[in-house]
């Protein structure tokens, strides 16, 4: 990070700071983990670039042991952080997709997409989608990714991701069920804690998070990071962020849903609001949905050994294993 002698334009610490004269500075997951192969923890990573036009990347992980007689589910991860912060390659989110893949035996694909405020919102949908796509590109044998070719079963295909990338997770499967994938079968989304607009104008977030972000005309508390992150948003009931707000809801493109939130989560009522709205909308599929008590954000990120987060680590395995 540069110095810099501007003043703060935008405050989301302890995550993010963005000064007058443009320079951003993340407060978090801005470290980089190697890829290796064989690792000691059971698992192989390696990257690649995907869209070397756009810069998306992604990690791919798998089992070090595989056995080729047999395909894997296949996973495509969405990190969280506000469409600001982090990566696949970061600590935290290489340390969570290293055990959930340990323990799901499967192969996932972590997508790196282009963070705000630097490439705003679309850009992670469309970054995703292409990274998307790019996976699906390798069923029936084709494609340029071994692991993929070799090992994912393209009939088990999920989504899944955290936070913002909940939201990234959802907006695909929408996209993929107006669309199509190709003839892959998306069987399933997991959002985790996800990042998504209240019921109304009215129900203010109840948790602060002390970004004002130098604008006295918005909201208070976690929308801040939504009118941020996508300065051309027509506002709290964007579709994209407000899933009650979109005509398409019906035909998200997967048969199951699982939905996570935890007790003391500022997003907990947009969780349970996503969950009762997806089963109301006349979607044919089934959603199912977990309350982690006596936890917070992305709890499971950074207390992952706790016994909370290995519940919730089992769920999300069972989701993706159960037949």
């Amino acid at each position: 990070m540069d110095s810099t002698t501007a003043e703060v334009a935008y405050n989301f610490a302890p995550f993010l700071r963005v000064y007058t004269d443009g320079l951003v500075e993340r407060l978090i997951g801005t470290d980089v983990v190697p890829p290796a192969m064989n690792s000691e923890t059971g698992v192989s990573t390696k990257d690649v670039v995907i869209a070397p036009e756009t810069g998306v990347s992604a990690r791919l992980f798998k089992p070090n042991s595989v056995n080729p007689e047999k395909r894997l589910p296949l996973l495509v991860y969405f990190h969280g952080g506000g469409f600001s912060l982090c990566s696949p390659y970061c600590s935290i989110y290489h340390n969570y997709l290293t055990s959930l893949v340990l323990e799901a035996d499967i192969i996932a694909v972590s997508v790196a997409y282009r963070l705000a405020p630097e490439n705003p919102v679309p850009a992670a949908y469309e970054d995703s989608w292409a990274a998307l796509q790019w996976v699906v590109s390798h069923c029936n044998g084709q494609g340029s990714e071994p692991w993929l070719k070799d090992h994912a079963d393209f009939q088990r295909v999920f989504l899944a991701g955290d936070s913002a990338g909940g939201n990234i997770s959802h907006n695909l499967a929408v996209q993929a069920g107006v669309e199509g994938l190709g003839g892959v079968k998306l069987q399933g989304i997991c959002v985790v804690h996800p990042y998504f607009g209240r019921k109304s104008e009215d129900d203010v977030g109840k948790v602060d998070d002390n970004a004002s972000g130098g604008r006295p005309d918005v909201r208070p508390g976690v929308d801040n990071w939504w009118l941020y992150a996508c300065p051309t948003t027509s506002g709290f009931n964007d579709p994209r962020y407000n899933p009650a707000a979109d005509e398409r809801l019906w035909r998200l493109g997967c048969s199951k849903v699982l939905v996570c939130v935890a007790e003391k989560d500022a997003l907990r009522e947009r969780g349970w609001f996503y969950y009762e709205t997806l089963g109301k909308s006349g979607w044919s599929g089934e959603v199912e949905i977990m309350e982690t008590e006596g936890e917070g954000h992305v709890f499971h990120l950074f207390k992952p050994s706790c016994g909370r987060a290995v519940t919730l680590m089992k769920r999300i395995v069972s989701f993706i294993n159960q037949e």
